[in-house]
């Protein structure tokens, strides 16, 4: 499954797509994350934080330092450098894990390579500033390119996606960002509707057609609260449910909240679908 995707060097780590899911742990340094977690500027709770979710077997850290949800204030280029460079160099330092940047501004991706990062994580798909590629291709290191439907009216969910996905893909490309450094997410949650977000985790499957590993984020999601009608600190289980069928659909990354839980639900899909 997926083996033709070959390996994705992280650092000094490397990612043997197909093998099995790998595990990225979030670390919202914001105060109003949509997921409940949000550590402000608490650079020492974001740090145990970080410890521990490598404890429980993250394979990536995700630092993020402005929210993502549709109603929040934006967050200045300046405040997001002083909430996330603090922690990617001070964890850096210690970490046996890579660290990732959720950012889609080059100024604060550059500055978060320098201190430590080795992933670059564009929730915006470089539809936001396209430069951010030139800062991967730098850098060299891998570039998550996300579909995000914001601002943006779409009718076929599932081929929209994709034909976004594929203009970003083709934007790093041209912008020097190497092949095997490319991965997709399909940006549950990023300007979709209920129906949308489910049809997409169900065909997730699709996107191979585009020939890179495929990142999935549905924890704590709001797809998942208007389902069961809970409250972000209530979604586990709807998490579990859409990393397990995310998995058996081809995700090869999962972006999680709870890395203690979703590395058991990761591990006993992988035993089912990738027979690890």
């Amino acid at each position: 499954m997926n083996g033709e995707l070959g390996i994705t060097r992280c650092g000094d780590k490397e990612f043997r797509w197909g093998q099995r899911t790998f595990i990225m742990g979030v670390v919202n340094l914001t105060p109003d994350s949509f997921s409940g977690d949000g550590l402000g500027n608490d650079i020492e709770a974001a740090l145990a934080q970080a410890r521990r979710f490598i404890e429980e077997g993250a394979d990536i850290i995700d630092v993020g330092g402005e929210s993502t949800r549709p109603e929040s204030t934006p967050t200045s280029a300046d405040e997001e450098l002083k909430r996330v460079i603090p922690l990617i160099d001070k964890l850096a330092k210690e970490a046996t894990v890579p660290i990732s940047i959720d950012t889609y501004r080059p100024e604060v991706a550059r500055c978060a390579l320098e201190a430590g990062a080795v992933m670059v994580n564009d929730v915006w798909g470089l539809r936001r500033d396209p430069k951010l590629a030139e800062v991967a291709a730098e850098w060299g290191v891998p570039l998550v390119i996300a579909s995000n439907q914001r601002e943006i009216t779409y009718e076929e969910i599932v081929p929209e996606v994709i034909a976004s996905l594929r203009k970003g893909i083709n934007l790093a490309l041209d912008a020097g960002v190497a092949w095997g450094n490319i991965i997709i997410d399909p940006g549950i949650g990023f300007g979709k509707t209920m129906e949308g977000n489910l049809e997409l985790i169900r065909r997730l499957g699709e996107l191979k057609v585009l020939g890179r590993p495929i990142l999935l984020g549905t924890s704590r999601k709001s797809v998942i609260g208007l389902v069961l009608d809970l409250p972000a600190d209530q979604r586990l289980e709807g998490t579990a449910a859409t990393i397990a069928v995310g998995i058996a659909n081809g995700a090869d990354i999962v972006r999680v909240h709870d890395v203690l839980q979703m590395v058991r639900v990761s591990k006993m899909t992988d035993a089912i679908v990738r027979r690890r």
